[in-house]
């Protein structure tokens, strides 16, 4: 074969592609971004990083991997791009040099009960393929082995039209699915424990209802079966007969007609069913969500016991082994099983399934299962599962997006975190990190510090350059980088103890401990160790426990801290009084909501395939309030502009004087003991960066009655300069009397706690076991664990 000649003269350095080494951002505004300017060499590490709220995500997420998305968006046809999210273009002057991002952030993944580990990888699908070729007896083809796919049966006749001609002919279909028909592939059944829902002794006309919101003269709820025609009102229930009992509990939605009202008419527990379990716990108010954790019991599935698989998926087998029983092993477990199966048949088959499950061992998650909900997995977690598909990509040139890559890590494990990160580097991809941990800013190319301070008073860039250039630039992070902690000279003594005997949740064996109350208590150990199940899963019921878990605020854009927190409530009752009217009129989600915009401050227009644009409402100057509305005052000030207000100036302002309102102050105060005195109160939910959420979530559950606080790693998201106030509320909170029981990794918490509490020593089946308990000088001291040798690296001992 001849080869042809390079005639091209110029040297490879001298391309003009080579130039393009940069990517460019020129005059970025999204959030509290200040006309950023900044240029981030391509192919290399970049950290970015920066107090909580000081514009990290804002730059990262909310300006170049949005851009890169849409761009990408806008190479596909007019009509594909009708099926796609319309992504607005960021408020930014210049975007140059982007490449394809791929967005690997926090968000929890789906928590649809079907959603498991190995669907939301590739790791399921390969499995069915390989149980419908070797599975014995063979029952079908992959769907079969799904417990997403159901069972179908159907047959009729059809008819055929060939030219004139026209031909009836029976026809049957039939498809072969994996799914427990009595679960309906969730593993779990739901039953509803009617003792919650009436007092069966009395009848509706007395008030038998208990469920929240059911009062007697409401006509929708109560009036509806009382004057139904299918019930005697006045009759105990307990007394009703067979017919009525099933009217009552289980009749399919009927048209009525109640006081000339046309209604429908349906069984109890459906409509159960439809106005409580359906919706998402996390956006009920407190006392709705208390009510339905009682009234609804889940229980593992008795027919499939738990698989979620039919009989026929769980009969067909490889050397003993079901699909179900290979899902349930730890996955590096699993990874073992597959390695010993040699059938040329399926051999490429073989190699892509070992290829992921190794690639779970390698990321540290060889201790999940395939089985496992995918809505169990904490922040980290989740992300490190979508990481995996990435880990064996060909794709060169591609920009990696991290928020936070080593939340949920134990010490140990993050130097592994750190080696993929490089690992993709290596590859010719350019790697954006928003990180917090010294580690991993340690081996960064180029570093992004932003503040200086958070919300408006962030949103500039403090540092471009490298580590060392950090470390001496005198700014917020530099000063803290090399910040190591002390331990505690003297320790609280325990007024009590939490005991737990015989834990055996998920990998626990059998754990007896006694959890000392009333000293700051930190419970650790490497991620998958039984932390959460020694907390969350085995403490006492009753106990006044107040837990704080890493759960997301869900909100839309009309949310914000006043709505979330439980605060605009007195506010409008403080208006309502001051000018003697209703407080829905301080409600822009009620009464007082601006009729052109419907309260958001905006009206939106949709342009179809493109994206929609919204704009300031002109009616209102994006008040969100009619006029008539704001013209009432409470301490000289209208609704709208104490929206606008920051946490500490509303903290002065209904602390004293005319406005004084304590139920407000309250709230205000817990707001700027968590470190949130820079948000303003209208603030939406959606433009927090993850470290204000979790804050604003220990804020609310701070003011709720409980002798005991759970914290699930609240240093999730928290600059080093943060965790030092975090340590001081924790302080506070002890000293209070409250007792404080922390879930953490981070060093810092572990030096200032006043009695640790050590799981492993390994994670998944090598875990779940008690590895050391005392003080933080006695851990280090002892060196026995690998939480001990980190600590005292950490301490400097």
């Amino acid at each position: 074969m001849s080869k042809g000649k390079n005639t091209d003269t110029q040297s490879p350095a001298s391309h003009a592609a080579d130039r393009h080494d940069l990517i460019r951002v020129h005059g970025a505004r999204e959030n509290n971004l200040k006309d950023v300017s900044i240029e981030i060499p391509k192919r290399r590490l970049t950290v970015f990083t920066g107090v909580s709220g000081s514009g990290k995500s804002s730059l990262v997420f909310d300006t170049i991997a949005a851009e890169s998305q849409r761009l990408i968006n806008e190479t596909y046809s007019a009509f594909l791009q009708g099926f796609m999210p319309n992504l607005a273009r960021p408020d930014v002057d210049v975007l140059d040099g982007l490449t394809t991002a791929i967005t690997v952030d926090q968000q929890r993944m789906g928590g649809d009960p079907r959603s498991t580990v190995g669907t939301a990888t590739d790791a399921n699908a390969m499995l069915r393929i390989l149980f419908s070729r070797l599975g014995e007896p063979h029952i079908g083809p992959p769907s079969a082995y799904s417990f997403n796919t159901a069972s179908v049966r159907a047959s009729g006749a059809i008819t055929v039209e060939r030219g004139a001609k026209t031909k009836a002919q029976k026809a049957t279909f039939e498809r072969v699915g994996g799914m427990c028909n009595r679960c309906e592939g969730r593993g779990k059944v739901s039953d509803i424990d009617l003792t919650q829902l009436y007092d069966d002794s009395k009848s509706i006309a007395e008030g038998a209802f208990t469920i929240p919101g059911w009062k007697s003269d409401n006509v929708w709820t109560v009036g509806v079966y009382a004057e139904s025609g299918f019930l005697d009102p006045h009759k105990p229930i307990r007394e009703y007969t067979e017919k009525e009992m099933r009217d009552f509990l289980h009749r399919e939605p009927t048209k009525v007609k109640v006081n000339g009202v046309n209604l429908t008419y349906e069984g109890l527990i459906p409509k159960i069913q439809k106005s409580f379990l359906s919706k998402d716990k996390e956006a009920m108010q407190p006392h709705i969500r208390a009510f339905v954790e009682r009234a609804v019991t889940f229980m593992t599935c008795p027919e499939c016991d738990g698989t979620r698989l039919s009989e026929g998926a769980r009969s067909s087998k490889i050397d003993g082994i079901s699909i179900a029983d290979a899902c349930a092993m730890e996955i590096r477990d699993l990874a073992a099983w597959v390695r010993g199966r040699e059938e040329p048949s399926v051999a490429p088959l073989l190699a892509a399934l070992r290829h992921t499950l190794d690639s779970f061992t390698e990321i540290g998650l060889g201790y999940l299962s395939l089985d496992r909900p995918a809505g169990s997995l904490s922040g980290g977690e989740a992300q490190r599962v979508k990481m995996i598909r990435h880990l064996g990509s060909s794709l060169t040139d591609v920009t990696y997006v991290f928020d936070e890559p080593t939340i949920g890590l134990h010490p140990h494990d993050i130097q592994r975190m750190n080696d993929l990160l490089l690992r993709l580097r290596d590859k010719g991809n350019t790697v954006l990190v928003v990180e917090h941990k010294p580690e991993t800013i340690a081996i960064a190319d180029h570093v992004v510090d932003l503040g200086p301070g958070a919300g408006t008073e962030g949103g500039t860039v403090c540092f471009q350059g490298t580590v060392e250039g950090l470390r001496t630039s005198g700014g917020v992070t530099g000063r803290h980088l090399d910040d190591r902690a002390v331990l505690k000279e003297s320790v609280r003594k325990p007024t009590g103890a939490l005991e737990i005997r015989g834990a055996t949740a998920n990998n626990l064996r059998d754990v007896d401990v006694d959890i000392p109350l009333g000293v700051l208590c930190v419970v650790t150990g490497v991620a998958g160790s039984g932390k959460s199940s020694l907390t969350h899963g085995s403490l006492p019921a009753g106990e006044g426990v107040v837990a704080v878990d890493q759960t997301p605020i869900r909100g839309s854009r009309r949310s914000n801290p006043a709505t979330y927190t439980g605060l605009l409530d007195p506010i409008r009752k403080a208006f309502a009084k001051a000018n003697g009217v209703k407080p829905g009129l301080f409600s822009a989600n009620s009464e007082g909501a601006c009729p052109t915009c419907n309260g958001a401050g905006v009206v939106y227009v949709d342009l179809g395939m493109m994206a929609g644009v919204d704009t300031p409402c002109e009616d209102c100057e994006g008040k969100r309030f009619q006029a008539s509305v704001l013209e009432y005052r409470l301490g000289g000030r209208d609704i709208s502009e104490v929206l606008a207000m920051s946490v500490t100036e509303a903290e002065e302002f209904f602390g004293a004087g005319e406005a004084r309102t304590p139920a407000a102050h309250r709230i205000l105060d817990r707001l700027v003991d968590v470190g949130l005195g820079y948000l303003t109160l209208g603030q939406p939910l959606t433009t927090l960066s993850g470290g204000e959420r979790q804050r604003l979530k220990l804020a609310t559950h701070m003011g709720e009655k409980g002798g005991v606080y759970v914290l699930d790693e609240p240093t999730t998201g928290l600059h080093l300069a943060d965790v030092e106030q975090l340590l001081g509320l924790l302080d506070r909170l002890v000293d209070s009397g409250k007792s404080v029981i922390v879930i953490e990794h981070h060093q810092a918490v572990m030096a200032h706690a006043d009695w640790i509490i050590d799981l492993g020593p390994g994670a998944g089946h090598d875990g779940g076991e008690i590895v050391f308990e005392g003080t933080p000088a006695d851990l280090v001291a002892a060196r026995s664990t690998l939480t001990g040798e980190h600590l005292a690296e950490y301490v400097g001992a």
